[in-house]
């Protein structure tokens, strides 16, 4: 997910950026000090999902700017603040916010909020993903020279794989490709002699391609694991979004496709359940298996390519 923080202390501002970025790892891709800082157009360069305002501001408070957004961005808001009256808080909620929390913040709320917030994103961006393949099926079969699955590139099919997954916007789909990339050259400099990459391996060269030539080792270590956080992030969105497809229809093609392939069918049943009940994902029991889902990310991939 992309969130912009909006706030006019700056130490509040570098605690939210420390949770989004190392424990959820997610990523930030704007701040600002006040509402009037920003708008719409901004939001949409940013590609911003999720918008997190503080109430009271100098020059355009939240409301006031939640209340300017509210016909045009696209993204979900939560408000966070000091003051605790009802009256305001209703307010705030009337602007379209999704959730409004108060501080002093705590950590563990602060991330139960930000997961919940997450999943209904993807759980919406699942039904418009319905709706659009719906809609497009009778063009799709009227024209035969139509394939999702004409691809030019390892690359091409990676990203192919990664829409239909529901993660194509995750900042650890990126991650993805450049582990496709050196899995599919590293097989190909092999040859014969060709064994499956370990995870550690995996995520190790993640991380140093990534930081190109500052590679000390600190950094390095910070960036592995922040590159497996990311990953992992994305593998469980992967996860919400083809358990959402089922729930809404077990017979749906791509969760036929994908669920058992990429999962452990006990664990997107598990998802499926906790959806359906509509369970906080901080308590979620389903669990991801990192490199299953590496595996048949590169061997689909593969398959697409040839």
């Amino acid at each position: 997910m992309r969130y912009f923080i909006v706030d006019d202390d700056i130490a509040f501002r570098a605690m939210l950026t420390e949770i989004i970025e190392e424990d959820l790892a997610n990523e930030i891709v704007g701040e600002a000090r006040d509402g009037s800082e920003i708008n719409a157009k901004l939001l949409e360069t940013k590609k911003v999902d999720i918008l997190i305002l503080d109430l009271l501001m100098p020059h355009l408070d939240g409301i006031q700017t939640a209340r300017s957004l509210q016909e045009v961005f696209k993204g979900k808001i939560i408000m966070i603040s000091q003051c605790d009256f009802k009256e305001m808080i209703g307010e705030a909620y009337t602007c379209g916010i999704e959730y409004y929390i108060t501080k002093p913040l705590n950590r563990n709320e602060v991330m139960s909020v930000l997961k919940k917030v997450s999943e209904r994103i993807l759980v919406d961006q699942s039904i418009q993903h319905i709706k659009k393949t719906l809609s497009n099926l009778n063009d799709n079969f009227a024209n035969p020279l139509y394939s999702p699955y004409q691809v030019k590139s390892i690359n091409d099919s990676g990203r192919f794989l990664l829409s239909e997954l529901g993660i194509g916007g995750e900042s650890g789909g990126q991650d993805l490709l450049s582990i496709l990339k050196y899995l599919y050259e590293h097989e190909k400099i092999a040859g014969n002699e060709y064994t499956f990459p370990s995870l550690k391996e995996i995520f190790s060269n993640a991380g140093k391609q990534k930081l190109g030539l500052k590679n000390d080792p600190v950094t390095l270590q910070k960036e592995i694991k922040a590159t497996e956080q990311r990953v992992r992030r994305s593998i469980y969105h992967a996860l919400v979004h083809i358990a959402s497809l089922g729930l809404t229809d077990y017979s749906n093609p791509k969760f036929e496709e994908y669920a058992s392939k990429y999962f452990d069918f006990d664990q997107i049943r598990k998802k499926m359940l906790e959806l359906k009940n509509g369970q906080d994902s901080g308590q979620s029991h389903a669990r991801i298996n990192s490199k299953k889902f590496i595996q048949v990310f590169y061997w689909d991939a593969k398959k697409l390519n040839t």
